[in-house]
């Protein structure tokens, strides 16, 4: 057993620790589930009143005696009947609920940690003792819904974290502080990029700044695809039920489409361009000589994500993608995904972020056939392989309508984060009969690539803000240049001929022209996270010179106006 997967157990069972604390503190608890997860654990609870912070430490002091006192993790297999009739006497009517949904011959396992007892596979520690009591730590208290759906019973979930030791439980303390100063809806706001509002719950209301930034990626994103050969489309945001039958989306995505019935049809908001792309496709008929067509769209979908799952940027209800399409003969496949996989690096490298690719493989609700799956994952390896990357496994994480290699990448705080994917379907053109005419005239169906490089330009904008902390690059920043005259009745006329120089040289500027001290607006400036401050007085304005203080830096130089918009803009061009 390596370290990562004692730390797993370790988490697990702390889990079962803070319900065991949890059952001290109310003695009428009902347990939901208590499962580790990335960094820590947590577990639900349904108890006679709301928790408040004052809890928590409360609840770790009890943690902690537990495991001073070296309970053992005490396991017991029963029949399911047996299990049914301990819970049902305990009322616990959660595990009672989960015992239901199994199978009635099966054996059920069960873990005494002191006073409580739980349904559970394990493994744990052996006793409560092993456990290092400066290696936890309660965190935080939120609402989750039973089992996920809205329409049970809010449950009280508590979170803690846990690491082998107190160093490594510090150092990610410290991650958390920084974590929190970037947190990117907190710089939205303070940047005056973007918005949420209670009348549009998971859609994004961007400000004049943060579109600044939208629209650069999008242009950059177009740029790229475009030497690479893609032709962009449009397509509409609603069809007819028929369609999403026909894709496969009703019968396995319809818990996250929205639909509404309107003159005796039922219409869906788009969560997916493919079938649109696909009918674009279909109207003439093409030649294998055609092949491999690539088509590009700024994808507008929308995806019934759960009110208590959505955050910020990073899970949304209104997503906009960099979409592509790629339709292609089977022999063009691995060239193809060679092309995306080198289209991905070219994306990232602007960013100084190096991607992770994963193999995602064939998930538990596919559609389609084995043989053709398996034959649709070597072709994604071979690929792989071609262009020497390597690579991991997520296995059953592929769509399912095909396999797929999933791109992350690592930000500033070392956190990973699943952007680009590249997603190869060998089912939708049959669904859809999406044909070609071959050498021989007969009729033969393409395979479909579809590939979002950005991911979602929502959650791309969300990760880069975190990732940079709001000090976007120069050439991304909403404000590059921040003009402030010492004096703004003295010398707001330099200021302004400044500032239309700038702009005619395509470069953003603005300026303060307050009456708060030049010392005042420098902070300011600094707050906003300008890239360029230009301080302007009797002396710059005397030999067309400005004073020069980069973003980071308290060093101020001054150089000529000239050479000032000529190094700004070749760092612009640059992507710098």
């Amino acid at each position: 057993m390596n370290k990562e997967q004692k730390l797993e157990i370790k988490r697990h069972s702390l889990a079962h620790i803070l319900a065991s604390a949890v059952l001290e503190m109310f003695p009428e608890a009902k347990f939901g589930v208590g499962p580790n997860i990335e960094n820590g654990f947590y577990y639900d609870f349904d108890l006679p009143r709301t928790l408040i912070p004052e809890d928590l430490p409360i609840l770790q002091k009890k943690m902690i005696r537990i495991i001073n006192k070296n309970y053992p993790f005490e396991k017991q297999i029963v029949n399911h009947d047996k299990a049914i009739e301990l819970f049902k006497k305990a009322k616990q009517d959660y595990k009672v609920e989960i015992l239901n949904d199994e199978a009635k011959d099966a054996e059920v396992s069960l873990y005494r940690t002191g006073e409580f007892v739980d349904l559970c596979r394990g493994p744990h520690v052996d006793s409560t003792g092993e456990i290092d009591a400066k290696s936890f730590k309660l965190t935080k208290i939120a609402g989750a819904y039973w089992r996920g759906d809205e329409k049970n019973k809010m449950l009280q979930r508590i979170y803690g974290v846990a690491f082998n030791n107190n160093t490594e439980l510090k150092e990610y303390q410290k991650q958390l502080e920084e974590a929190e100063k970037r947190d990117h809806k907190k710089l939205g706001r303070e940047l005056d990029l973007f918005s949420f509002h209670p009348e549009a719950q998971g859609s994004a209301f961007w400000h004049p700044r943060g579109m600044i930034i939208w629209n650069e990626l999008e242009k950059f994103g177009k740029s790229i695809r475009k030497k690479y050969g893609s032709e962009e489309i449009q397509t509409p945001q609603l069809a007819k039920k028929i369609l999403w039958e026909t894709s496969g989306h009703w019968n396995h995505y319809k818990e996250d489409m929205f639909y509404f019935e309107n003159e005796n049809e039922t219409y869906c908001l788009k969560p997916m361009d493919c079938p649109f792309n696909i009918k674009i496709y279909q109207t003439k008929q093409r030649s294998y000589k055609e092949l491999p067509i690539r088509y590009t769209e700024i994808g507008r979908v929308m995806r019934n994500e759960k009110s208590g799952q959505l955050n910020g940027l990073f899970r949304v209800r209104a997503i906009t993608q960099d979409d592509a399409h790629i339709f292609v003969l089977e022999n063009q496949i691995e060239e193809e995904i060679s092309l995306l996989l080198k289209m991905v690096k070219e994306y990232y490298k602007v960013f100084n972020i190096e991607p992770e690719f994963f193999l995602s493989t064939r998930p538990e609700n596919f559609m389609g056939e084995i043989p053709i799956w398996d034959k649709a994952e070597k072709n994604l390896i071979n690929a792989l392989e071609k262009e020497d990357i390597k690579y991991g496994l997520k296995e059953k994480d592929g769509a399912f309508y095909g396999p797929k290699i999933d791109i992350n990448i690592k930000d500033a705080l070392e956190r990973s984060w699943q952007l680009a994917t590249i997603q190869l379907d060998f089912q939708l053109p049959q669904r859809f009969n999406v044909e070609y005419i071959d050498e021989n005239g007969d009729r033969k169906t393409p395979v479909l690539i579809h590939a979002a490089i950005f991911g979602s330009l929502e959650r791309f904008i969300g990760i880069i803000i975190e990732h940079t902390g709001g000090n976007f690059p120069l050439w991304l920043s909403p404000v590059q240049v921040k003009i402030l005259p010492v004096s703004s009745e003295k010398h707001i006329k330099y200021a302004e001929k400044l500032n239309i120089l700038l702009l005619e040289n395509n470069i953003r500027s603005e300026i303060d022209d307050s009456n708060e001290s030049i010392n005042k607006k420098i902070r300011e400036a600094e707050k906003q996270k300008n890239p360029y401050m230009l301080v302007v007085g009797d002396k710059e304005s005397a030999s067309n010179s400005v004073a020069v203080r980069s973003r980071g830096s308290r060093d101020i130089k001054t150089v000529g106006v000239e050479e000032f918009i000529e190094e700004v803009r070749r760092k612009i061009e640059n992507k710098l």
